[in-house]
Formats: C-alpha cells, structure tokens, sequence
C-alpha cells in the first residue's frame, strides 16, 4: 500500500481535508524538498510536510484527524509557511485550526438586515447594490441592484425570509444568473473560493450545512469546486456582465464588510465617470 493509499483510507476532517489540497498542489521542487525515484503521489507527502514545518508526521496526521485540538499558533503559522499560503489561505487555516465554539457559532434563526445597511442600499441611487446574509442570501437591494442582478425575480423577496433568494445558489441553478455573466466560470469560482472562506468561520450553522448539501446535489460544478478548496476573501474586482436589458458592461465591484463581523457584507457595483458603462447603468434604472 503506498503513501496516498494509506492516506486515503485515513478519516480526516475539513482542517485535514484543506491541509491535503494543499498538499497535493505543491510540488516537491517548489517546496524545497529533495525528491528521489519514482513519486506516487500528485504533490508533498504527509511525511514532508511534516518536516518542512518541523512536527512529527504522527502529530500532523493526529492534527488532520481532529484528535489534536489545541495546537498552536507557532505550528499554525509554521505550516502555512511550509504550504506556502497567501494571506486569505492562511486566515482560513487558521479559522479551521481554531474554530468558533459551537454554542457560538450556531445560528439557525433568519438573518435580520441591518437597518442601517439597508438605509444605506437605498441612498445610492444608479449604485447597484445588495446586502448579503454570511452565507449570500439577499437580504436587501436598492433598486438598480435588483434591476441588475435579479431583475426577473419578485422585488419583495428579500423580505420574505422564508423564500430569500441566494447569490450562489442563484449562480449555479437558475439560467436566467448564469447567462448574466460573461466570465461565468471566473464568477462560480470566486463565488465558491468566498464561500469557503466564510464557511470556517461559521462552520457549526445548520444552514451553511443545509445549503452546501442542496448545492452539491443540484451542481456537479459546484460539488468540484467546492471539493477543491480553494480559498479567497473577496473585497473588489471587475465583472463583466451580459445583461438582457442593456447589453454588454464591465462594472468594478466593492465588497464593504461591516465592522459587527456577523457576515453581512454590501456588494456594491460602480463604473467609471463619463463611461458607457455608467451610462448603461443609468438607462437601467430609467427603465
């Protein structure tokens, strides 16, 4: 039985699973690691890991395993450098290794918006905007964010919290969201790479649960992406849209995170002065 067989019949939790994607991604030569004969595994060993981040192969399999839950920040920081995590990879590593308490962390209720936030959406004007719960349920729009984004839903949705309607879910099952973005593959991968970043944070609410089953049984695309674990905390970019009342448009976009860290963020989308686009977003709402 080779290493990754062994590996593969281990039981491993989402910290285990995450350090393992990981793994497989870095190659020997990039980590520094001497490699000789014949490799029967994609990337790093367990083993190799293990040594670059100086802890026993049996402490870090114990660790992946969940069966070592005070590990430290020294050893924390020490194999984010080993795997050579960015800033985003190694915040969520460090969120897996230190997760919430569940009696914390567990929020079944409905999401309320922020008052204030919602005060907020609505005195943007041409801005499209949306507030969006931790895991991106709607839970208010201005009314170019709805024009935008959703114009072939119910206005009133978001206000119905039994029925609000969800951006990624959104993303990967209704045709009418997929169509809207030009680069749909680049968004489902951001969105997902988001999502997973949040996921740490909130790992004990059914609802995250609830949703991550749904999505995986609707999408074949999102169950891979989401078994890719990657990871990304997403505060501004470009998209390019397709939209069917206004045709073609590139819009910067601004993710404003309030400061309570509940997970309600603001999705705010802008263009240029004097651009197309802008005037684009103007005729939107004139409609």
């Amino acid at each position: 039985m080779d290493a990754r067989t062994r590996e593969a019949d281990t039981p491993v939790t989402e910290l285990g699973e995450f350090l393992r994607s990981r793994r497989d991604r870095l190659t020997p030569e990039d980590a520094g690691v001497r490699s000789y004969g014949r490799r029967r595994v994609p990337g790093l060993r367990r083993e190799e890991l293990a040594q670059l981040a100086g802890v026993s192969a049996t402490y870090l399999t114990r660790l992946e395993q969940g069966q070592s839950q005070n590990a430290s920040d020294a050893v924390i920081e020490a194999l984010a450098r080993a795997l050579q995590l960015d800033d985003d990879g190694r915040a969520h590593l460090f969120a897996l290794a230190h997760p919430t308490p569940a009696e914390r962390a567990r929020a079944s209720a409905p999401e309320i918006a922020k008052p204030g936030a919602e005060q907020l959406l609505h005195a943007m004007g041409d801005v499209p905007a949306v507030l969006l719960g931790r895991f991106n349920d709607i839970l208010a729009w201005n009314s170019a964010g709805h024009l935008l984004l959703a114009g072939h839903l119910d206005v009133t949705a978001p206000t119905r919290p039994d029925g609000r309607p969800n951006l990624i879910t959104m993303l990967f099952c209704d045709p009418h969201t997929r169509d809207l973005y030009a680069d749909w593959e680049t968004e489902a991968e951001v969105a997902v790479a988001s999502m997973r970043y949040a996921a740490a944070r909130f790992a004990d609410d059914r609802h995250l649960a609830e949703l991550i089953g749904e999505l995986s049984l609707k999408s074949p695309e999102f169950a891979s992406l989401w078994a890719g674990h990657s990871v990304r905390l997403c505060t501004s970019g470009n998209k390019r849209f397709r939209h069917p009342a206004i045709g073609d448009l590139s819009l910067d976009y601004e993710v404003l995170h309030l400061p309570e860290a509940n997970g309600q963020r603001i999705l705010t989308h802008t263009a240029p002065a004097g651009s197309a686009a802008q005037a684009a977003l103007r005729l939107l709402t004139s409609l």
